[in-house]
């Protein structure tokens, strides 16, 4: 008989905690949400893989040298990874429907709300200033802007800032209808908006994302790689002669650092450490955040409403969010509902890609104010 083993078998049993086993049934809720609901799949299913491998005693992966942890050095320490994943998302997103239509990016400021509000709320139920910030800013309904500002401003509460932005993104169909619903009226959620397209010249769509970076990283430097890696994606994008790296930074540059980004996150959810008051608080928080953002954007679109005269469907309102193109379909969604003819999606594009810029400058500003605070 070999006792080396069991003697390694006993020490395991010894380190693995009550905390390490609702853990690891956390994470195979995470991963059954990701196959059986789709929610947020390519996130969800390896944070929850993630989550086994930081709940399972001795293996290593975590510790120094483990692989894990060298994946979490290189792209979460050096803020790499939501940089690239930036590149990819302004490479995927089009921001013709904002330029068609500017008025959108008032959408967008109003959607940023919840931020600053929540970020009141968690410095009056008792959190320091700096985790306060980096928890506001799971009202971006931005996984990689939330990453990327509490990994300079809070780390030690990165592991569930993470997950509870990302847990909300993917349930916006389920967590925005029904505010929508409620602070509309079944007129004002039939209004239509004819789409009129006025062509946007490719000289336009070229110097969008080169002035929008030259503007932010002069308002806001901090927020200057976000933004500049956002709009360089774009520019890849509209640029029409690099087709062979817009197309790298959609798929192969964003699948990538998106499979090795949810192992390291889930990675960090050691039931010990993540299991705590402090965790409970960031998911109240965070959810509040994403509700006061809908609302926000919702009753700023009311008062177009009725300062258009009646022309302007408040819904739309409610893409003023970071979560792209999502939020624009739930948007359509819930005005088909009531008027199947009403197609309001363009519309909603143009105020979901101003969600977009909003969140990363609203990250920016956040780090700017609290770059000298201790």
């Amino acid at each position: 008989m070999d006792f080396s083993n069991l003697s390694i078998l006993l020490e395991a049993f010894r380190a693995f905690t009550w905390q390490n086993g609702l853990m690891l049934m956390i994470g195979g809720l995470l991963i059954f949400l990701a196959v059986k609901y789709e929610f947020e799949p390519n996130l969800l299913l390896p944070i929850g893989f993630g989550a086994f491998l930081a709940n399972l005693p001795l293996t290593g992966v975590t510790d120094e040298g483990g692989f894990v942890r060298i994946l979490y050095d290189f792209g979460i320490k050096t803020e790499l990874f939501p940089l690239f994943i930036f590149i990819g998302i302004g490479a995927m997103t089009d921001f013709g429907p904002l330029l068609e239509n500017p008025r959108m990016a008032l959408l967008g400021a109003a959607g940023q709300l919840g931020i600053f509000i929540t970020l009141l709320l968690s410095l009056a139920v008792g959190f320091p200033l700096k985790e306060a910030a980096s928890i506001g800013i799971i009202g971006a309904i931005d996984g990689p802007t939330a990453i990327y500002v509490s990994s300079k401003l809070a780390p030690q509460l990165l592991p569930a800032i993470t997950v509870t932005a990302y847990s909300y993104m993917s349930l916006v169909p389920i967590i925005q209808p029904p505010i929508m619903r409620l602070l509309t009226t079944k007129e004002e959620r039939r209004v239509r908006m004819p789409y009129s397209q006025t062509p946007v010249s490719r000289v336009v769509r070229v110097l969008f994302p080169i002035i929008v970076t030259i503007v932010v990283s002069l308002i806001a430097p901090k927020a200057s790689p976000l933004i500049s890696s956002l709009m360089f994606g774009n520019l890849l994008r509209e640029a029409l002669v690099v087709d062979r790296l817009s197309k790298g930074a959609q798929n192969e540059l964003v699948n990538l650092v998106t499979l090795f980004l949810g192992l390291v996150i889930g990675s960090t959810m050691n039931g010990n450490t993540f299991l705590n008051w402090s965790t409970l608080a960031i998911l109240g928080l965070g959810l509040l955040a994403f509700c006061i953002d809908t609302a926000g954007g919702v009753l700023f679109g009311k008062l177009m409403y009725v300062l258009s005269g009646k022309k302007f469907n408040p819904l739309i309102g409610a893409a003023g969010i970071s979560a792209f193109p999502m939020s624009a379909r739930i948007v359509q969604r819930v005005a088909a509902q009531e008027d199947f003819e009403n197609f309001l999606l363009m519309h909603a594009m143009g105020a979901n890609a101003a969600g977009q810029l909003g969140s990363v400058v609203a990250g920016g500003v956040v780090l700017a104010v609290l770059a000298g605070v201790l």
